[in-house]
């Protein structure tokens, strides 16, 4: 008995070592099980949306709780090996605000881009490829990242920080990372597929859109608007604005924008010359800016009011043909837009140019055929209303000798005046609509070219050519509805000449300085006394409704001198 009871006491120690090992083998199988159940629940997670964004952010929320880090964060790469995306979990908006710039692929994150295999550090700044913080950055030391992996290609990297209590990540943590990794990306490549349908069905939506609007007649300013807008949707951008070319070619200004900044994108003017949209315009190709804000190619002006990042400036419209520029920004501090959405927004812009082209090529059809009508029309009053009406003034004029009573000559002159001005009102109408046809009017052609076509227009009336003698005259200088009115009043000058005043030679002389004058001088014996002076009435009420004046009197040396005078300083003003 006793020495059974000697041996009692060692049994039982042995006993309770045996129950602590097979505990502790519990507790790790247990352990073990729940990392595999959170592992199962962690791939159901993101696999349950379709949403890029989203399931990036659940696969970096799911490794974290797998591995007790505090910080994590997935990292897409691009085409050009550098971080396209970022997407962080446990920094808050108001600390991701103090970091100076995002983690751009350089140090131990550019290694794992460029040697995607697991990497565990129990002190990320004991490795020689540390690069450090940027300002802001909130401290951390251990750290675990694994690559995310899509058909063997390397998608992006996932990376994690600060595991609880301070203590370093372990092999298991790498395992269960690596075998989230490896779920992730079947996940990540559901997203992108789906992504990328959703991108291809806004971009063909957005496109339809516009050439439905074009179609249907919509005005230019409205499809603009829409291009815009639907520009800044296509990329998820926070601004979208449109530079059209102005003063030739020589100036842009943001004509149209949407989304933040918009109201200061709008108040801005700047040249060509020295802008990047300056630099597309000319070249027909997409420019991509890292920084807008820093990059000495943007126009100062632009840099100053805008507080943009990445930017993608792009055409609107072919090489050669491009009718505005389109810039689509991120803000400051951001992330580059993503490849994807660049791709599909540049052949927007460059589709929407071909629509607006098209219907630019269609409004200019319809005028065509309004040209031809109005050419037609101005044929026939010249070649019948106006012989019809010249030729029944001459046989009222034949009738005077005949007629005896004073009252019926004061009533004939008066009808043949009423017939001289109806004959001048619709050989105005003629030229403006001739004018219309030969692309000779106000916006397609200068006041100097405008002023000689109509002293060739009225040689056939004269009989022979006045001589005219154009001082400075410079484009710009005239306001339109000056220029208007000094034509109308040239044309009634040399039609009085032709009518009234059988001269043989009438000189023309205009200037353009601080007065615009008009001087209209003939060799012939006067315009005489006429009962009606409605045309010399209406060209001293067109000078003085730009603060100008009509004298009409008689020439040094003999004949008639019309002068029509407006202060330009004062017309400009009032136009």
């Amino acid at each position: 008995m006793e020495a059974a009871g000697a041996g009692a006491p060692g049994s039982r120690l042995r006993l309770d070592e045996l129950l602590a090992e097979l505990q502790a083998q519990l507790t790790s199988v247990r352990a073990v099980t729940g990392r595999v159940s959170g592992l199962l629940d962690a791939i159901v997670a993101i696999g349950s949306s379709l949403d890029l964004e989203t399931v990036l952010r659940r696969i970096t929320e799911s490794a974290m709780s797998l591995t007790g880090a505090r910080y994590g964060a997935l990292g897409v790469v691009g085409d050009d090996g550098r971080l396209a995306e970022f997407v962080p979990v446990g920094i808050g908006d108001e600390e991701i605000s103090l970091i100076h710039h995002w983690p751009e692929g350089k140090g131990i994150l550019g290694l794992l881009i460029s040697d995607p295999r697991p990497l565990r550090l129990a002190d990320i700044a004991s490795h020689p490829l540390s690069a450090g913080f940027p300002p802001g950055h909130p401290p951390m030391r251990s750290f675990l990242g694994v690559p995310v992996q899509i058909r063997e290609k390397v998608f992006g990297n996932l990376y994690l920080t600060e595991k609880a209590g301070g203590a370093g990540f372990t092999e298991d943590d790498e395992a269960v990372l690596v075998a989230l990794a490896t779920a992730a990306g079947v996940a990540v490549e559901n997203a992108q597929l789906y992504a990328e349908a959703k991108r291809q069905q806004r971009w063909l939506e957005a496109t339809g859109e516009v050439s439905r609007r074009l179609l249907a007649g919509a005005g230019l300013d409205d499809v603009l608007e829409l291009v815009t807008r639907q520009a800044l949707e296509l990329t998820g951008a926070d601004l979208a604005a449109l530079a059209l070319p102005e003063a030739g070619g020589e100036r842009l200004s943001y004509r149209y924008a949407a989304g933040a900044s918009a109201a200061e994108a709008l108040a801005l003017e700047f040249p060509a010359a020295h802008s990047a949209s300056g630099i597309v315009l000319e070249s027909g190709e997409p420019l991509v800016l890292e920084d807008f804000s820093s990059d000495e190619r943007v126009a100062s002006a632009a840099r100053d009011e805008l507080d943009l990042g990445p930017a993608v400036v792009l055409p609107l419209g072919a090489p050669g043909k491009v009718r505005g520029v389109l810039t689509v920004a991120r803000h400051r501090g951001s992330m580059p837009l993503p490849a994807a959405a660049v791709q599909v927004v540049t052949t927007f812009a460059a589709q929407a140019g071909v629509a607006l082209e098209l219907a630019e090529h269609r409004r200019d059809a319809e005028r065509l055929a309004v040209l031809s009508d109005r050419d037609r029309i101005a044929q026939d009053l010249h070649d019948l209303v106006i012989q019809r009406l010249y030729a029944t003034g001459m046989r009222l004029q034949a009738m005077m000798p005949l007629v005896i009573r004073p009252e019926v000559e004061e009533r004939i002159t008066g009808a043949v005046d009423d017939l001289d001005e109806t004959i001048r009102e619709i050989r105005r109408t003629i030229f403006e609509l001739q004018a219309e046809q030969n692309g000779s009017g106000p916006a397609a052609q200068g006041l100097r070219e405008r002023i000689l076509r109509v002293a060739e227009e009225m040689t056939g009336l004269l009989g022979f050519p006045p001589e005219v003698r154009l001082g400075r005259i410079t484009d710009g200088h005239v306001p339109p509805r000056v220029a208007d009115d000094l034509l109308h009043a040239l044309r009634e000058a040399l039609s009085n000449a032709a009518r009234h005043a059988g001269a043989s030679r009438v000189e023309v002389s205009v200037e353009a300085g601080p007065e615009l004058t008009l001087s209209v001088r003939d060799n012939g014996t006067g315009i005489g006394e006429v009962t009606r002076r409605s045309g010399l009435a209406n060209l001293a009420e067109r000078a003085e409704r730009h603060g100008g004046f009509l004298r009409v009197g008689r020439a040094d040396g003999g004949g008639t001198e019309l002068r029509w005078q407006v202060p330009l300083t004062a017309a400009t003003e009032a136009t």
